[in-house]
């Protein structure tokens, strides 16, 4: 079962700003992933349910999050329905990401009270979200539906919603600027931040400094 309570989850994404975005098929490759996140300071991890045995993969990943690095909160996205988000919580997931809205899945995550984030595209979608009782609404894909200004627009009429946006962010201080201005709640951030080396395979001390330097911009555009 989820480690974390929903709250707990909501608050550590504001507190970093930043999710990451990942799959791969490999565990340990994962696991490597997983760690230099970690080292670079994050505290949430968003595991895309993309690729045959997925959840297999996710279950040993969450396993050796929560044997390993204390304070990991382990969530899964790209999940579509609440059969599949069933599938996840019973592996101990924290949090559901879906980038749709659909309402058997809100049941299922707060059944358990589990942190379900749903993606939306557009301010009847997020405000039929919140009445399903998501504290977080994903706006994907980010760019597409209108980027910052979207959010900022959203904002208007909906001054209370929490908006992660995925799809079109960079960890740059003039991108996430752009977002933290409009008044996102956090950014997701997949393959941006996962730097590889000449040979293909992930530079994980670039990954730290990557993600280490990502946060302290966050925290620079809040003060």
């Amino acid at each position: 079962m989820a480690k974390y309570t929903r709250i707990e989850v909501v608050l550590q994404m504001k507190e970093n700003g930043i999710v990451p975005v990942f799959y791969n098929p490999d565990v340990e490759v994962c696991k490597q992933v997983l760690k230099a996140c970690y080292e670079g300071g994050l505290r949430t991890f968003e595991f895309t349910n993309r690729g045959d045995y997925a959840h297999e993969v996710f279950s040993e990943l969450n396993k050796y999050a929560k044997a390993e690095l204390n304070g990991m909160m382990m969530g899964v996205g790209s999940v579509l329905d609440a059969g599949t988000s069933s599938l996840y919580l019973q592996l101990g997931a924290d949090f559901i990401v879906s980038p749709v809205v659909n309402a058997e899945m809100a049941k299922a995550c707060n059944r358990r009270k589990v942190a379900w984030m749903p993606g939306c595209g557009s301010v009847t979608e997020i405000s039929f979200a919140e009445e399903l009782g998501a504290e977080v609404v994903k706006i994907f894909p980010g760019a597409q539906v209108g980027g910052p200004a979207f959010v900022k627009g959203v904002k208007g009429p909906l001054p209370w919603a929490s908006i992660m946006p995925t799809g079109g962010v960079s960890p740059t201080e003039e991108n996430l600027k752009t977002w933290f201005d409009a008044g996102v709640h956090c950014v997701g951030i997949g393959s941006k931040l996962f730097v590889k080396d000449a040979s293909g395979k992930y530079d994980l001390d670039a990954v730290t400094s990557t993600i280490k330097n990502a946060l302290d911009i966050v925290k620079k555009l809040r003060t």
